[in-house]
């Protein structure tokens, strides 16, 4: 793979200014407090949650842990950038890109905000709403998207209600409303 040509700021190539300001750093996945629970705790996890059936957990649990372990690690894959203008070289590892990964995730957050804000929404005033519910409610929710999409719509239809009261008061005739839903499953514990 070759990036190319492309200079940096003050005519640099992309080698001097990688170099010379630390752009990019491995982040050392490893290292970890949750890499070491995860690499240690893992195969107990996943024999525990396997009942007399046999059964255990579905597929992309497991396949999700087992992929953040290999993320960000050189001996599981790597890409070599290369300036053919100065010779410059650095391995990158490769990237699970998958939910668990606390990198992962936030490149992912970080991405799909910004492609809502360059490519979808207008210049308007946004507000961010949070829906939670009791932790009873929680588990069941998890397991049954159905009841999940229909309590959303539910909150939706009189968030929505409630912004065109508003707007009408202020003198709004057609305000028009809208949303973009992201479900998050996990508390800052990690916890459902």
């Amino acid at each position: 793979m070759h990036v190319g040509t492309t200079t940096a700021a003050g005519g640099r190539t992309l080698g001097e200014a990688a170099r010379s300001s630390g752009v990019y750093r491995r982040r050392q996945p490893e290292t970890t407090v949750l890499y070491e629970i995860v690499r240690e705790h893992l195969e107990t996890f996943l024999a525990q949650g396997r009942g007399s059936d046999g059964e255990g957990y579905p597929h992309f649990v497991e396949r999700e842990f087992r992929r953040y372990l290999d993320c960000g690690l050189l001996c599981h894959g790597f890409a070599r950038p290369h300036c053919p203008r100065c010779g410059f070289e650095r391995l990158v590892a490769f990237s699970c890109k998958g939910k668990l990964c606390p990198s992962c995730l936030a490149r992912r957050t970080a991405d799909m905000s910004a492609w809502l804000v360059d490519h979808l929404l207008p210049e308007a005033g946004y507000r961010q709403w949070v829906l939670t519910f009791p932790w009873t409610l929680r588990f069941r929710l998890a397991a049954d998207r159905a009841l999940l999409t229909a309590l959303l719509r539910i909150f939706l239809k009189v968030l929505f209600a409630w912004q065109r009261r508003r707007g009408r008061a202020l003198g709004i005739r057609d305000g028009q409303t809208g949303a973009i839903t992201f479900v998050q499953r996990f508390g800052g514990a990690l916890n459902l």
